[in-house]
């Protein structure tokens, strides 16, 4: 009898293909380049290189650069982590700089969940989802019910969670932005289903065009997608769009008249430095008050995180999604889907509630958090000037005024010679561009084909949370030495 050699269970080619498929730029090779390049600067062995520091602008991850965490936040997070320092108010206050406000608000979550070390129900604590409820009241105008919020592990996992559900098939096709957060087209490709994309216009500031939507929707129909959402990610990733009340409703009407669910990711709601926020449930219900009736079967799934804004929590994932319009057999199928998860974070949950329910103005806390909130948006709104205005001196580029969010993604124009060069090296012309400015400056930025762009242009996405704004001088430079070098 022969014994066969022993041999690995999973191989490269019986594992999933569709997780094989599966593209995610911002965390890619590029990405992966840079942590070694950092690694290597932090042991000392970098004198080789061309430059002292890594700037990763590749990623929204406000903590790993400078932003620092609002002290509102923590002192409660600390509180909840251990309790037994609750007992000891008189240190806590005199000898620490805790505010009465700090330990009333750990109290309460404390009773809301008993512990953060302890599950919570599925869809997130009831006391902390009412208190979701009542911010969205405050914030449209229009009520909401805590039965409606979802906590979720971040947006993102609300995202897997709502594609899940409706991804029924193969056939299943899901409208998502071009140029988009690969978030979805990913998790499209794990669940074998099909992205159907939908190209933004630049030249209108990155705006939805409505005919652009149909026709998309149409040509998939004509294929044989089934049609089941639209994703608009507004302030837009990677875009920096923020987008205007026309735009906004022309999508819902549209939607309604089709009859498919409207996902709004709108995890950058803070994040607006030029025009208003305004939410898809807001302009929904005014919709819905000036024509009764006629969008009341519009279905609407609306996402938050704790991880951009001011807050900039991402390790602690945290957010939550409503569910607007849902048959509530539905509903109990998302709810059945989550519980498989367990729960979303409980530390995380709780600090999705001081999101929503920040000190007020009069209270203990308020001066302290409102001059930190306020100092984290200066800053981005000056390096995001600032990164435009480096835009605006480099040959060939063009940038669209920062809008919302916490990225910029210009065009950039190569010589013939680069796209050669990157042809030769089985690159796209973006990569190789953003590859070869990771190599010279240390920067690392993610290239526009990461995100989809339309044919023939080539764009990357980069960040303005890196401390400072010298680092956009070593883009500059750079820019200008690799088209002297390819003319």
């Amino acid at each position: 009898m022969t014994v066969s050699s022993p041999r690995k269970a999973l191989t490269i080619d019986n594992i999933n293909p569709h997780v094989k498929e599966a593209q995610y730029a911002v965390r890619g090779e590029l990405a992966v380049r840079s942590e070694e390049y950092r690694a290597k600067l932090g042991k000392g062995e970098g004198k080789d290189l061309p430059f002292d520091s890594v700037i990763s602008a590749n990623i929204g991850n406000p903590q790993q650069l400078d932003q620092k965490p609002i002290t509102f936040f923590r002192q409660v997070a600390s509180l909840l982590e251990n309790p037994t320092l609750i007992e000891h108010e008189d240190v806590l206050i005199n000898s620490l700089g805790y505010k009465s406000d700090v330990i009333e608000r750990a109290k309460w979550l404390l009773k809301e969940v008993k512990s953060v070390g302890a599950y919570s129900q599925s869809q997130g604590a009831p006391g902390i989802r009412e208190s979701v409820a009542k911010f969205i009241e405050r914030r449209d105008g229009y009520p909401a019910s805590g039965k409606d919020i979802y906590l979720s592990n971040g947006a993102s996992s609300g995202v897997n969670t709502l594609l899940h559900i409706m991804c029924a098939k193969p056939e299943s096709g899901i409208l998502v932005p071009i140029p988009q957060y690969p978030l979805y087209t990913a998790t499209l490709s794990v669940l074998d289903a099909r992205c159907v994309p939908y190209y933004l216009e630049e030249s209108q500031a990155w705006g939805t065009n409505l005919k652009a939507i149909e026709e998309s929707y149409n040509k998939a129909i004509e294929e044989g997608t089934d049609v089941k959402a639209i994703v608009i990610i507004n302030p837009g990733n990677p875009t920096g769009a923020s987008l205007s009340a026309e735009d906004i409703r022309a999508v819902l009407k549209f939607a309604a008249e089709k009859g498919i669910v409207v996902m709004a990711d709108e995890v950058y709601q803070t994040n607006v430095f030029l025009g208003e926020f305004i939410s898809f449930k807001k302009a929904l219900r005014d919709l819905q008050k000036e024509e009764p009736g006629k969008y009341d079967h519009l279905e609407l799934a609306s996402l938050h995180s704790i991880s951009k804004g001011m807050v900039g929590e991402c390790g602690h994932r945290g957010g939550y999604f409503e569910l607007v319009g849902f048959d509530p057999k539905v509903a109990a199928e998302v709810y059945k889907f989550i519980s498989i998860q367990l729960c979303p974070p409980v530390l995380g949950q709780c600090i999705v509630e001081v999101m929503v329910n920040p000190p007020k103005e009069g209270e203990p806390s308020y001066e302290l958090y409102k001059k930190e909130y306020d100092g984290i948006f200066g800053d981005l709104k000056a390096r995001a000037n600032a990164l435009f205005e480096a835009f605006k001196q480099m040959e060939g580029v063009e940038c669209q005024s920062p809008a919302g969010s916490m990225y910029l993604f210009p065009t950039i124009t190569l010589p013939k010679k680069a796209i050669e060069q990157a042809k030769k090296e089985g690159r796209q012309p973006d990569e190789f561009y953003c590859f070869r400015l990771l190599d010279a400056t240390g920067v690392c930025v993610v290239a526009g084909s990461g995100f989809g762009q339309k044919e023939g242009t080539l764009h990357f996405r980069t960040t303005f949370l890196a401390p400072g704004t010298d680092w956009t001088g070593r883009i500059v430079k750079f820019h200008k030495e690799f088209l002297d070098e390819f003319r």
